[in-house]
């Protein structure tokens, strides 16, 4: 292959790449009910990095073919980079929660930073992929591979994203609106006690006529203990009060000898039908699943 015609070759290989790697990420950058990152600053932080990961991952090929195992290297040290991201991404959100009304907690902190970590591989991978395939087609038309490495790389974003997809309250649980009742100083939500702290009238009239409740029936037993964790029940009550607002007042309480979770609190706006969808559209956090075969294994011997 001539010197100039090569030199266009590896304009392609790595500009289209780096080009599907960019879009890939913006895809998964697209703002859902958790309105994190927000934008434009946010987004353009993400598509920065993710256009960098994209070109990480497109050089990958031309490097090999010219044996330039120097460039090579950026390939690991891609992977500090990324780290650092989920790091910063954990810093700030650990900033913000120190002025949010209710706080986000270091379970969901977590799960959102390695999200965004995890997304830059994305980028990197459907670059990677698009550029491979584009090289050991065998047509010498350029923009029928071009057109078989697009493909590629979206059937690949979209195998990526569905191995990456995590579940939500929803899909353990069924939610249910709840009736609140208020006794003296104390609050329940259907039959659960939630607190006892309603000690003003005036507290216990704004509790009672403008509060909303739900109640969480965990779909299987075992569902009691992701549910049950500290960090899952902040995160329902951090996207509860997020989409709705918090005018005052907010609890989540077990009820243990069924494994229900109440959630009550006064909102700025009231909305059943956004608070239910938000209770279940609330990611499972990744730190607290637990695997429940062995205790099944232990059952059925």
């Amino acid at each position: 292959m001539e010197k100039e015609a090569l030199s266009q070759y590896y304009i392609f290989l790595i500009l289209i790449p780096v080009l599907c790697g960019t879009i890939a990420r913006y895809l998964t950058l697209i703002i859902d009910y958790r309105q994190y990152p927000s934008y434009p600053n946010g987004y353009l932080i993400h598509l920065v990095t993710g256009f960098i990961s994209s070109g990480i991952g497109a050089v990958a090929i031309p490097a090999f073919l010219e044996r330039n195992f120097e460039a090579i290297t950026f390939l690991f040290l891609a992977a500090e980079q990324f780290r650092d991201v989920r790091r910063i991404e954990k810093e700030s959100l650990q900033d913000l929660d120190d002025v949010e009304h209710v706080f986000r907690g270091e379970a969901y902190i977590d799960g959102i930073a390695k999200t965004f970590e995890a997304r830059n591989y994305f980028s990197l991978l459907v670059a990677f992929i698009t550029s491979l395939t584009m090289h050991i087609l065998p047509h010498k038309i350029m923009w029928i591979n071009i057109i078989c490495g697009v493909i590629v790389g979206i059937i690949a974003l979209y195998i990526l994203k569905a191995f990456s997809k995590g579940k939500a309250v929803g899909d353990i649980a069924d939610i249910k609106l709840a009736k609140i009742t208020v006794k003296n100083s104390e609050l329940y939500v259907d039959d659960i006690f939630v607190t006892n702290h309603l000690g003003t009238d005036r507290s216990r009239e704004l509790v009672k006529n403008s509060g909303i409740a739900a109640v969480i029936y965990p779909k299987e037993k075992h569902f009691n203990r992701i549910l049950d964790h500290n960090g899952q029940r902040q995160a329902i009550i951090f996207e509860a009060c997020r989409i709705l607002g918090l005018r005052r007042y907010h609890y989540t309480k077990r009820d243990y000898e069924t494994g229900r979770i109440a959630v009550v609190l006064v909102p700025i706006i009231y909305d059943e039908e956004a608070f239910i969808e938000t209770i279940k559209k609330t990611p499972l956090l990744e730190s607290i699943k637990k695997s429940y075969r062995i205790m099944n294994s232990n059952f059925n011997k």
